[in-house]
């Protein structure tokens, strides 16, 4: 019993309890209702009494004869007798009756019009438990009717904290998910049971117990048009997700669907797309989408969809596979120019992973980007001439090499990689036949070339043309095997950061050969650089090989400098860095992360994923280091590399048989050159810029020398691959720069509604830059009250595009199908999801002739 219905009794009992005449005043609660609440009640002038239905005699002569001046309350918790046996009703003519039944009282405390007191006194027995009656209370429910009232019932059963029948639908739905979890802690099909044994629901017995389950029913009909003589929560979610599934298919519905189409899809729609971007319950109502989709054979009845059809439909991640398997089926076949709805195969990977399931099939679409940018190099033809390829490979084929990591990098992470080995071997011959078999000979042709030092910062070259008599302080960040396209990457996510003032990116030309030892020495300052008997490389006579004989060679030409390893300085505080720093003019920092892994036989299938695990410390590095007021930086390289995933064959190891020299996997160095089909040379002196008459040889190709390493990771030859090392400048701003959200505005003049569904066109405000990042928005339909009557879609302000133009995107609302009051204001509201601030909410007018169900409804 509720405590403000006590307190009202109590009122009541003390105001007939006034005066100084005696009175008795009899109780009869017919049902016991107030039995444990009786004795907490505090009567001012007045005692209570229990009658028990044995004590009547007793009772009689107690009020008549032993006590006949204090006031009583006689109280009894059952009928009262038949005036035949009842030996207190000569007693009663000169008393007083009252009368406390609990929905009386409750539909008072309530304010609930004497009309639908019915209702509570139908559903009496949930008030009969203080809890519940609480639970009830506190969804403070204004503006009483007969559904408002079931709605409450039920919320107070399913403890929501709001009154709404879609708060408590979700709740009996995630029930049958939470069920199936806790069962055994995996995943179970709860499509297999038959009938109502599928709906052993807590929930529903719940309804059931107070006789609720056929108003819920009822209102699953009221609120979403599910109509079922013999309903269950299968069918009922049938009926929500075949629902959804028809505002996208359409016409291409499958026939045996249609049955469960509800004639109320704007609510069915607002009320999944709510449950769809809800972070909270997202997962589990994508699990209830999977039982569905079992349970209806989706993968089956949409194996007669054209793949255009199912484009725009995300309902069941059974669409994503399906476009997925086309898109495969195009590549295989090296299609192109394939389109869905005029979509290439990129728009469409970009399209979907935007939509519902885009990060689950995340993996999936940035593989089939990747393949299709590299099926493009069957028809590729490299330049002619040094300065043509290097000009080309910095400007576009670059990307080759680039998608050829990511799509390798997608693949390790797949748990189903097998289902996509036909692709990879297809990439895997695009990429060795059709790229580099076309690229490294021209390559090689042309770096015979006069006067490449001229045209190109050479590596030996680094210091003399960028540090030496430099201003600016600067830190040298030099990336063990950061190759051209990975710098590529790097310069991406630095022209994004807000704190990045320029980032450019040229190329360098490294030494050939193109191997750490002798790339860490060229890019020190030097007058000289020579080669000993036994391959140890010096720097103006100074042996260079570890951290402190470069620093000496660093500070014998800037005594203001210093040399560290990434590992020694990453996790320093920035204080400790900024007083370590301080007054140094140059700074060489050596990063190892993609050729300490390449390098190895156990750990070199793991080089694409130390790639993009450099990129990342490079740019915390940096970050931290302009925290410590460091603003210039060069991030550089001592070599790159080449790596495919398929293991060489024999045939692709060049066995010489050499002696004497030094026999690497991509070159050897001896006295005499390497005179054999394939192999090229250049003298090292040329390399090292002095009269070092040893010779350096080469393969032409892919090929490799038969010596000790690893299989698929090399470098140390001559290609763009391990050559064309990046040489990026970057410029970090000192203060804060202030940094935006892209925003949307409403681009159609709409000023009513007049159709369930309609669609808007936006604007994303600005192009995404240093300056403005990303954004994201839910944008729906609400009354002025907050109530969302319309689906949510979630829309990505990440556009690049510098027009206006190629910034404007459609979004498509359905409206819940109701009455609309003319005389209420309605809503377009724009939430920002990052931060739940509502960015900007347009008035609208709500003219639907024909909402609502004609006064036939529940």
């Amino acid at each position: 019993m509720a405590e403000l219905n006590l307190k009202q009794i109590t009122d009541r009992l003390n105001a007939e309890f006034t005066g100084d005449t005696r009175k008795l005043v009899f109780w009869y609660d017919d049902k016991g209702e107030f039995a444990e609440d009786i004795d907490s009640i505090e009567l001012e002038n007045a005692k209570i009494y229990h009658l028990a239905p044995d004590n009547q005699f007793y009772t009689k002569y107690f009020l008549e004869r032993q006590d006949r001046t204090t006031n009583y309350l006689i109280y009894a918790p059952f009928p009262k007798p038949d005036v035949k046996e009842n030996h207190l009703e000569d007693t009663m003519l000169y008393s007083k009756r009252f009368f406390a039944d609990r929905a009386s009282l409750l539909s008072l405390d309530l304010g609930i019009e004497e009309k639908y007191k019915p209702v509570i006194e139908k559903y009496i027995k949930f008030f009969a438990n203080k809890d519940r009656t609480k639970w009830f209370y506190d969804l403070e429910i204004e503006n009483f009717n007969e559904e408002n009232i079931l709605t409450g019932l039920l919320s107070s059963l399913c403890k929501t904290r709001t009154c709404s029948f879609e708060e408590v639908l979700r709740v009996v739905l995630m029930e049958n998910v939470n069920s199936a979890e806790k069962e055994d802690g995996t995943d179970q099909d709860l499509s297999s049971q038959d009938g109502k044994e599928k709906d052993n629901n807590s929930f529903l017995m719940e309804f059931a117990r107070y006789d609720l389950e056929a108003e819920f029913w009822k209102l699953c009909e009221e609120h979403f048009g599910y109509q079922d003589a013999d309903p269950t929560l299968e069918k009922l979610l049938f009926t929500l997700f075949v629902t959804y599934t028809e505002r996208f298919l359409g016409a291409g519905l499958p026939v045996a669907w249609k049955p469960f189409v509800s004639y109320k899809p704007g609510n069915v729609i607002a009320f999944l797309d709510n449950l769809r971007n809800n972070i909270l319950y997202r997962d589990r109502c994508d699990k209830l989408a999977e039982q569905t989709a079992k349970s209806l054979g989706v993968a089956e009845m949409i194996r007669n969809n054209l793949p255009e059809e199912v484009l725009d439909c995300d309902s069941f991640e059974d669409f994503d596979k399906k476009i997925l398997n086309w898109m495969m089926e195009q590549l295989l076949e090296e299609n192109t120019g394939a389109k869905l709805q005029a979509f290439s195969i990129p728009e469409i990977c970009e399209k979907r992973k935007k939509m519902h399931y885009g990060e689950k099939f995340r993996l999936s679409y940035q593989l089939m980007q990747s393949a299709y940018q590299l099926i493009m190099a069957v028809t590729y033809q490299a330049p002619v001439g040094f300065k043509a390829i290097v000009e080309q490979y910095t400007s576009q084929d670059y990307r080759f090499d680039q998608e050829y990591r990511r799509f390798i990098a997608c693949l390790d992470q797949m748990e189903n990689a097998d289902a996509f080995e036909n692709l990879r071997e297809l990439i895997e011959n695009i990429y060795a036949n059709e790229y580099l078999t076309k690229l490294l000979p021209k390559w090689n042709e042309a770096y015979h070339e006069p006067d490449l030092q001229y045209q190109f910062v050479m590596q030996r070259d680094f210091y003399s043309r960028r540090l030496n008599g430099a201003k600016e302080q600067t830190v040298v960040i030099i990336s063990d095997a950061l190759r051209y396209e990975v710098a590529e990457e790097l310069a991406q996510k630095m022209q994004d950061d807000p704190k990045c003032d320029s980032a450019k990116l040229s190329p360098m030309i490294s030494t050939l050969p193109s191997y750490t030892r002798l790339g860490m020495a060229a890019l020190l300052p030097h007058k000289s650089l020579t080669m000993t008997e036994d391959y140890e490389v010096l720097a103006d006579g100074v042996l260079c090989n570890d951290l402190n004989s470069r620093q000496s060679v660093l500070q014998s030409h800037q005594p203001d400098s210093l040399c560290f390893q990434f590992d020694d300085i990453k996790n320093k505080k920035v204080s400790e860095l900024r007083q370590l720093l301080a007054g140094k003019q140059i700074v060489y920092i050596y990063h190892n992360q993609i050729d300490a892994r390449g390098d190895k036989t156990n750990t070199e299938d793991e080089v694409f994923s130390a790639c993009t695990e450099a990129i990342s410390e490079i740019i915390e590095l940096i970050h931290r280091l302009n925290s410590a007021n460091k603003q210039n930086f060069i991030v550089t390289a001592d070599h790159g590399f080449l790596y495919r995933r398929n293991k060489l064959n024999e045939s692709d190891k060049i066995d010489t048989n050499r002696k004497n020299g030094w026999v690497n996997r991509r070159f050897i160095i001896a006295p005499e050159a390497v005179e054999e089909s394939g192999i090229d040379h250049v003298s090292l002196g040329s390399t090292l810029e002095n009269d070092d008459k040893r010779v350096v040889s080469y393969p032409v190709g892919m090929d490799v020398f038969k010596a000790g390493g690893g299989l698929n990771y090399v470098h140390g030859g001559s290609s763009p691959q391990e050559m064309l090392i990046p040489l990026l400048d970057l410029h970090m701003e000192k203060g804060k720069i202030p940094v935006t959200t892209a925003e949307i505005t409403l681009v159609s003049l709409v000023q009513k509604i007049t159709n369930l569904i309609t669609s808007l066109d936006f604007i994303q405000s600005e192009a995404v830059s240093d300056t403005i990042r990303a954004g994201s928005y839910k944008l729906y339909f609400a009354s002025e009250d907050g109530e969302k009557i319309s689906n949510e879609n979630v829309h990505m302000a990440d556009s690049r595009e510098t027009e206006d133009a190629k910034r404007i995107f459609r979004v498509k609302f359905t409206f819940k199908n109701r009455q609309y009051s003319r005389n209420k204001k309605y809503y377009l509201v724009a939430i920002n999801e990052a931060t739940g601030v509502e960015s900007w909410r347009h008035e609208i007018i709500m003219d639907l002739a024909f909402g609502g169900d004609f006064g036939f409804g529940f």
